[in-house]
């Protein structure tokens, strides 16, 4: 990933839900925004806002929170609606959780 730090895109997207990749990567994209993926679209099991949760706050160990943006891992095209809405409402769940948990 060094060559995505200097690259002169502004906001790079990660995804991290579904392969599981070590996130320590992050630390050498801190000038960027990183989209980090947190919803796993492998899984047809809607995850808990917790779940997402535990997922953003593993990226925030590598980087500030100004600088990720939780995000499905990529589209959501082949996802029944009804579970790409379920995976859209634990996503803002989640990030409202960690929200809570940044502001004191």
């Amino acid at each position: 990933l060094p060559q995505l730090a200097d690259s002169i895109a502004q906001q790079i997207s990660i995804e991290a839900a579904q392969p599981k990749i070590d996130l320590s990567v992050l630390k050498d994209l801190a000038p960027k925004k990183v989209m980090l993926g947190v919803i796993d679209l492998a899984d047809p099991e809607i995850e808990t806002p917790a779940k997402v949760a535990e997922r953003i706050r593993a990226g925030l160990k590598f980087m500030s929170a100004d600088k990720l943006l939780p995000a499905p891992d990529c589209g959501m095209k082949y996802l029944p609606r009804t579970t790409a809405f379920g995976k859209l409402k634990a996503l803002a769940a989640g990030a409202a959780i960690v929200r809570r948990e940044l502001a004191g």
